[in-house]
């Protein structure tokens, strides 16, 4: 699928790391490092601007090897990034460390999944069909 993108950052485009790969590594597109304190959230940009095909979405997920080395995750994993949207990516990094983080410009920061997606249209019912599972949820599957 091809996808058009607007570079203005001073790195390569988001690429695959290995041919099987389903994320894309987004990296930091700053003037100057930022630093994140423990339980702090800064929005990180990117520069990059993308057109994603409609019934599409791109998500952005945090990167495993930032989340165990360094407690640095995405806040609002993950984050949604719309067909129609235009603007700038931006990262909404979390330093869940107790120790403070330095992003440095060019590092890569999280990874981005392009993924279909359905609309619904909702229909207003009275009753629902029965499961075996039925109204069981929050670690209802796990008692015996």
């Amino acid at each position: 699928m091809k996808v058009r993108i607007i570079n203005q950052s001073r790195h390569p485009l988001p690429g695959y790391a290995t041919p099987l790969s389903a994320g894309m590594d987004i990296r930091a597109n700053l003037s100057e490092s930022v630093v994140l304190r423990p339980l702090e959230r800064k929005l990180i940009p990117t520069g990059l601007y993308i057109s994603l095909p409609e019934g599409y979405e791109a998500q952005l997920r945090p990167r495993s090897g930032l989340a165990l080395k360094h407690g640095i995750t995405l806040l609002n994993t993950p984050g949604t990034i719309d067909a129609d949207y235009r603007g700038e990516i931006g990262v909404i990094l979390a330093n869940l460390s107790s120790e403070p983080f330095t992003v440095n410009d060019g590092e890569r920061i999280c990874q981005m999944v392009i993924a279909a997606h359905s609309r619904v249209d909702w229909e207003p019912v009275e009753t629902l069909d029965d499961t075996e599972r039925g109204a069981g949820g929050f670690g209802h599957t796990g008692k015996e």
